[in-house]
């Protein structure tokens, strides 16, 4: 095989053969190469002149053009790509250079490595234990999770210990606030149950002021949140984020890992935000799994948690409306009839909004954002809230501007849509009323909604049916009374007792039996008839006259000169607009 190439392995063949004690033929055969070559080999003459540059073999296809034009402009714009160099080419010398392409990106590339400007370096970090703690927040990009299959926009809190690498992670509604940078750092510290010296963050807008000027950087609330944890604030500088590699970097770990989780769990939909937060969890522990062991070292490098956490919700106070409603952050929330003219302390945290009065809590909504991006406002009204004082005025539901928001779900809608077409308006609305009654007290939503759905596919819906099919018109069951009856002759015992006088011969006699009462009573020759009666109509049968009270006090002697003198003079006007006066 004189004049082939011999490959490396063919070359390891050859020599270990030559080492297990074959002869130089035998190795050569096997090695699949001639005998003198291995001959060359043996004596080392073989392939004498490589590693050196033999040259160019063939004329240079960019001879003139490279280091008249092509290079120069390489080193006045070095981040010029070599396909632009080739349209260039293509360009002004139409048909000269028709396939240096790949030549091109060779040469670009060789040009880089002798004059091109050096990469940034990337120097790896030391980190000492309980030293430094992570926050940021990312998303998951490609993937939408459902909430009961509506689209939930959210963001990730990711914290990670820069020694041991532990993290925790927790889902954040809205943006990147400090009441949502409080609670998710508070939870990660009381989780970690350690407080590191320094935290280290990008320039969060909740942390930092980003816009200049003179004072202290980082802002008043974080600066105190940072004091009470003992806690050292610092952050990397604004737009170079591989600065903040050490929490960067994970986060791609932490994403794929959940993203394998929905994948291998089949759907990315779930019925809670607490289910969907379970699934972060289990992702999470399986990454704090394989750095258990440096996170125990690092525990007791870590500072104590203070005795009580920094309040990471934001205080504001709205008064309840005549149409038992609140706006916080230009949205109108419903809260329950009973707090009307009430001023609630609200407390706003990232996902839910509680409500104080007197110190107590009397709601609590979930706190909600405007999806639109064009438009600022938003309403969350509950049909809860607001079902007594509707189902006094059913007719209300016709008119009222939050009848698709008082309607619980698509599926209710749909519903109203069909009750409207089988009914006229004020029936369909005292239906409809009334079923969401029944599923606010009863907490029977669905089956309500299934039976309305039912009905209404026969035709048979009426309103007496709905509600004794949900027991609204049966009686609630009366005790049972049990009643004993007394014998008579323990009414003797009120009965006055006299003593027995044995001289007297006579026997005791009972007392007579009572008398009915007389059924009428003779009038007085002086009392004064109260009513006259007349047969011109019967609308003016009986005209009442006044009678005095002091007329008939007990044990006086009224007159009728007395009423005469007592009794105010009257006009006929007067009688006509009160006829029953007494």
């Amino acid at each position: 095989m004189p004049g082939k190439t011999i490959k490396n392995y063919q070359l390891r063949v050859y020599m270990n053969g030559r080492e297990i004690g074959l002869t130089q033929v035998d190795a050569a055969s096997i090695a699949e190469f001639s005998e003198r070559t291995a001959q060359r080999i043996e004596a080392g003459v073989h392939r004498p002149k490589r590693g050196q540059n033999r040259g160019r073999t063939k004329p240079d296809p960019l001879q003139g053009v490279w280091e008249d034009e092509l290079e120069p402009m390489l080193q006045q714009q070095p981040r010029l790509k070599p396909m632009t160099l080739f349209e260039y080419l293509q360009q002004n010398y139409p048909g000269q250079y028709p396939n240096v392409l790949r030549t091109l990106q060779r040469r670009v590339a060789h040009w880089r490595v002798l004059h091109g400007a050096s990469p940034e370096v990337m120097f790896e970090l030391r980190h000492e234990m309980g030293g430094m703690g992570f926050s940021d927040f990312t998303e998951l990009k490609g993937i939408e999770i459902t909430i009961n299959g509506k689209p939930f926009e959210h963001l990730i809190y990711h914290y990670r210990l820069g020694y041991s690498g532990w993290q925790h992670a927790q889902i954040i509604q809205g943006g990147e606030s400090f009441v949502a940078l409080s609670e998710g750092l508070q939870n990660a510290l009381s989780a970690c149950g350690g407080v590191p010296k320094q935290h280290r963050t990008d320039s969060l807008s909740a942390a930092y002021r980003n816009s200049g000027g003179k004072g202290q950087a980082v802002t008043q609330l974080y600066d105190q949140l940072c004091q009470h944890y003992r806690m050292q604030p610092t952050r990397n500088n604004r737009g170079i984020a591989h600065e903040n590699g050490s929490i960067e970097a994970p986060h791609g770990h932490l994403k794929n890992r959940i993203e394998q989780a929905l994948l291998l769990r089949g759907s990315f939909d779930f019925a809670s935000v607490g289910e969907y937060q379970a699934l972060i969890d289990a992702a999470v522990a399986g990454l704090n799994v394989q750095c258990q062991e440096k996170f125990e070292a690092e525990k007791p490098f870590l500072q104590p948690l203070p005795k009580y956490r920094v309040a990471d919700y934001e205080v504001v106070s709205a008064k309840v409306s005549s149409r038992s409603t609140i706006e916080v952050r230009s949205i109108l929330y419903s809260v329950p009839s009973r707090l009307i003219g009430r001023t609630l302390e609200l407390h706003l945290y990232h996902d839910r909004i509680i409500g104080y009065w007197n110190h107590q809590v009397v709601v609590e909504l979930p706190r909600v954002r405007s999806v639109d991006p064009t438009k600022r406002r938003a309403r969350c009204i509950n049909y809860r809230h607001v079902i007594e004082g509707l189902r006094r005025k059913p007719r209300a539901f016709l008119y009222c501007t939050w009848q698709q928001d008082l309607l619980p779900n698509d599926h209710y809608r749909e519903l109203w849509a069909q009750l409207k077409a089988q009914f006229d308006l004020d029936s369909a609305a005292v239906l409809m009323v009334e079923a969401l009654y029944i599923a606010a007290t009863q907490d029977k939503e669905a089956r309500v909604a299934d039976y309305l759905e039912a009905q209404l596919a026969t035709q048979s819906l009426t309103l007496m049916r709905l509600q004794q099919h949900f027991q609204l018109l049966s009686p609630s069951p009366l005790p049972t009374l049990q009643v004993t009856q007394h014998e008579l002759s323990t009414y003797d015992q009120l009965l006055p007792t006299h003593p027995a006088n044995h001289d007297d011969p006579s026997p005791r006699q009972s007392l007579p039996e009572p008398q009915p009462a007389p059924q009428t009573t003779a009038p007085l020759p002086y009392a004064a008839p109260l009513g006259i009666t007349r047969t011109t109509s019967d609308a003016g049968r009986v005209v009442l006259r006044p009678v005095l009270a002091a007329t008939l006090r007990i044990g006086g002697t009224p007159s009728l000169a007395k009423l005469a003198q007592t009794r105010p003079y009257r006009g006929p006007a007067s009688q006509r607009q009160n006829p029953l006066q007494l």
